[in-house]
């Protein structure tokens, strides 16, 4: 073989050679990028991922969660964020103020000895009522039951102004009112068992759909920021414009049966609207509206505030 084969040989062996040393360059930093890239979306992603997670921890839910959903208002609301709740006769000249907490016991002792009283008035036209329903013994105590069951109620205030009443006076009868350290009316189950006794409400599809689902959470929660309204911080309260009327004292005596406690109880009361409003009419004054508490108010809550009266009760 002559040297110029030889060389050329070599030479092309030296080609080969560096050709394939830069194909394994070019593969080496090929793999180095893909590495990197690599790991590059994986921090992405785990950042990612802790982003999204830190996002959702932060994200307020159950009640707090209510205060950001959008407002469904039950039918025969009124004013400002449908907060008014104004029950009765269009035609009562005069309005009384009532500020309750569901789970508060007073509340309920009221309701039991003189919610009646407080019902023929208001069916006799001889005032219109406002509720205002406050939740913060869900803070003092703990729990939920307070919101839940004004929940509750707006659903039932939707079906009809009187099924609100009735539902109202069955959640806080002795039947079934709790003791209020007993958060029992954070259960659904619970407050659908108390509406069976409202025949507006006993079977009724749509109000169980809206408890079980909170359809009037948003709307609760509207209601409970009404707290301090009128400096009113206590119920039940009872206010005639920017007066709040004080109850006679009742009697104390630990020989007392409940009968007549309520008995007294109911007899305080009345004393106390008679000197606000003056003594009764007859029964026949308001007859009409006795048919119907809500006035002619339908679906659509009424005449009341809502279509130019004054505001008798003032602004939130």
């Amino acid at each position: 073989m002559s040297n110029r084969n030889s060389q050329g040989n070599k030479q092309a062996a030296r080609e080969r050679i560096r050709a394939e040393r830069e194909r394994q360059k070019k593969k080496e930093r090929l793999r180095r990028q893909l590495i990197v890239a690599g790991a590059v979306v994986g921090v992405l992603a785990v950042a990612g991922g802790i982003g999204f997670a830190v996002v959702k921890a932060n994200e307020p839910t159950g009640w707090e969660a209510a205060k950001e959903a959008r407002q469904v208002a039950p039918a025969h609301t009124q004013g400002k964020d449908h907060t008014e709740i104004l029950i009765g006769d269009p035609k009562a000249k005069e309005t009384m103020e009532v500020f309750e907490d569901v789970r508060c016991p007073a509340c309920a002792a009221f309701e039991q000895s003189s919610g009646s009283a407080l019902l023929k008035d208001l069916h006799d036209g001889r005032y219109k009522v406002r509720f205002t329903m406050y939740t913060f013994i869900d803070g003092m105590q703990g729990g939920e039951g307070s919101k839940n069951a004004l929940s509750a109620l707006g659903a039932a205030l939707d079906v009809s102004p009187e099924a609100f009443l009735k539902y109202k006076s069955a959640l806080y009868s002795g039947k079934y009112h709790p003791d209020e350290r007993e958060d029992l009316y954070a259960k659904d189950s619970e407050l659908l068992k108390v509406a069976a006794d409202v025949p507006e409400l006993k079977n009724n599809k749509a109000f169980e759909t809206a408890v079980k689902k909170g359809t009037y959470d948003r709307w609760a929660m509207d209601m409970t920021a009404l707290f301090g309204r009128k400096g009113v911080k206590g119920t039940p309260t009872f206010m005639h414009g920017d007066k709040k009327l004080v109850m006679p004292q009742i009697p104390q005596d630990p020989r007392m049966t409940q009968a007549q406690y309520d008995r007294l109880a109911k007899a305080a009361f009345e004393k106390m609207i008679d000197k606000e409003f003056g003594p009764a009419k007859g029964a026949g004054a308001g007859a009409d509206a006795g048919k119907n508490p809500g006035g002619d108010s339908g679906k659509s809550g009424g005449k009341g505030i809502r279509e130019g009266e004054k505001d008798p009760t003032g602004s939130h």
